[in-house]
């Protein structure tokens, strides 16, 4: 069975993973922790654990159990008080990291209790802060982070961190490297500024396949089209760079898109062809838009698919 490692945080991430578990590969899923926003943030200060939220996320796009399990999980507080916006998961996951002393071990256990097929990994085991540099100024937090990008020189950690050593064995022994859709800047480049990361990503010999985010994120990637989401990606990569993009070539209807960009700021992702042709890059395109309770996101099966498809591809 092929061996794929995914990078990620965030939907884009789960909503992928959710198309991979229907095809036979072996997955492995390594999922950024330095989210501080919302009950993660607070769970995070507040028991000083890493973040869980999107690992919680990501265990229910793999679980294998019945709804109203995966319902229990999602379920999430509403009536004023001490547990006001958190989700059952994360107050899982905190519970777990107390009792089992680690966040991979709780993971672990999580992923047993769900039937996750695949192997499900925090970046690391610490408690860290996502820092943006301009000079002497500092932006601390991943919210922070998001909502400063334009006046960001370099990305941080508040700390050096150690790795995980089974991340850097499945990057060693994976057959296909994908970075999944998601914010660029606090999803996916918080696995590339490891130089632990870096190094075994440039030492793989598998692929590294990017899937191109369908709408940009504000404050991030305003205006950006599909070969500036490379350009970034390919900076931090410095030695290794994105071998396959994979992009979707389907704009969403004018009314849906002009909601979009009204009651959230954002906008399609172009592609702009022309320019990729600048990039030693296969381009590899499909309608893989669709719009689930008004919202735009990746048909989970059609990306699977092509992903699937190319690993097959590379075996003739």
């Amino acid at each position: 069975m092929k061996k794929i490692i995914v990078f990620g945080g965030g939907t884009g991430l789960s909503v992928l993973l959710s198309g991979l578990k229907q095809f036979p590969v072996d997955v492995t899923t390594v999922i950024t922790v330095s989210d501080n926003g919302s009950s993660t943030g607070v769970l995070k200060k507040e028991l000083d654990i890493p973040a869980v939220g999107d690992v919680g996320k990501v265990l229910i796009s793999m679980a294998n159990v019945d709804e109203d399990f995966l319902r229990l999980l999602r379920y999430r507080f509403s009536k004023d008080g001490s547990l006001y916006n958190h989700p059952v998961r994360n107050i899982m996951l905190a519970a777990l990291i107390d009792m089992k002393g680690s966040l991979s071990e709780a993971t672990s256990y999580m992923c047993k209790l769900l039937n996750v097929k695949g192997t499900v990994l925090p970046l690391t085991e610490e408690k860290v802060e996502l820092v943006g540099k301009n000079g002497r100024q500092e932006f601390f937090g991943q919210v922070a982070v998001s909502q400063n990008v334009k006046n960001i020189r370099k990305l941080n950690y508040d700390h050096s961190i150690h790795i995980c050593e089974t991340v850097i064995e499945k990057i060693r022994e994976a057959d296909l490297i994908v970075f999944s859709p998601g914010s660029l800047y606090t999803s996916i480049l918080p696995h590339l500024i490891s130089p632990e990361v870096l190094k075994a990503l440039t030492r793989a010999s598998a692929p590294i396949l990017y899937v191109c985010n369908i709408v940009t994120q504000p404050g991030e990637t305003d205006g950006y089209s599909v070969s500036d989401h490379l350009r970034v990606l390919n900076s931090y990569l410095k030695k290794r760079k994105i071998d396959i993009v994979l992009v979707n070539n389907s704009p969403p209807a004018p009314e849906i898109a002009e909601h979009y960009l009204k009651t959230e700021g954002k906008e399609p992702v172009p592609l702009d062809r022309e320019e990729l042709k600048n990039y030693d890059v296969e381009v590899i395109e499909d309608a893989l838009l669709t719009v689930e309770n008004g919202a735009i996101r990746h048909n989970s099966l059609k990306t699977a698919f092509q992903i699937f498809s190319f690993l097959m591809r590379q075996e003739t």
